[in-house]
């Protein structure tokens, strides 16, 4: 995902490509529809763990599809966060280590000890709330087997608002 934009805006290629028939909204889609494209393909060649598991025991398949549901969303939203932090930079490196420490943050404000912490200065209504913005309380849910609304409904936020923000940004 750092390469997205980072490598047109250093290159000089952006010009050239926003001077081309297509939207931004069209061209930031498609390069992210295009990458996480790419994430599925690399989900779905982990199925052969699958079919040994099944094949050695009895799992439950609907826990392994909400897995695979999760892991799916997650991986879109950090790209999606990494597509932000390409389009802010000309460095693809800078923009690995801000999708990386941004990614890191996103994971730890729902990490407990870091809640604990917060808790001793904030209300519980507050902590809540930071605690809400983490990906692992969300992705819980379908580490589970739930495909909760609230979950769909996060990460598809996360998406959206990362990729507005990419287009306000290019």
């Amino acid at each position: 995902g750092m390469r997205l934009w980072s490598e047109e805006r250093r290159l000089g290629t952006i010009e050239l490509l926003l001077t081309m028939p297509v939207t931004i909204p069209q061209a930031l889609l498609g390069k992210f529809i295009a990458s996480w494209l790419f994430i599925g393909i690399a989900l779905a060649l982990t199925f052969p763990v699958i079919i040994t598991v099944n094949w050695l025991g009895d799992p439950d398949n609907g826990v392994i599809a909400a897995g695979y549901v999760g892991s799916l969303l997650l991986g879109g939203a950090y790209l999606a966060l990494a597509c932000m932090t390409s389009a802010v930079t000309r460095n693809q490196v800078v923009s690995f280590i801000l999708a990386l420490l941004l990614c890191m943050a996103l994971i730890l404000v729902g990490f407990e000890p870091i809640t604990n912490m917060l808790g001793r200065w904030a209300s519980p209504a507050v902590v809540e709330a930071v605690a809400g913005f983490s990906v692992l309380t969300h992705f819980d849910g379908f580490q589970k087997g739930v495909l909760d609304s609230r979950d769909l409904l996060y990460f598809l936020s996360v998406i959206g608002f990362e990729l507005f923000a990419t287009g306000v940004i290019v």
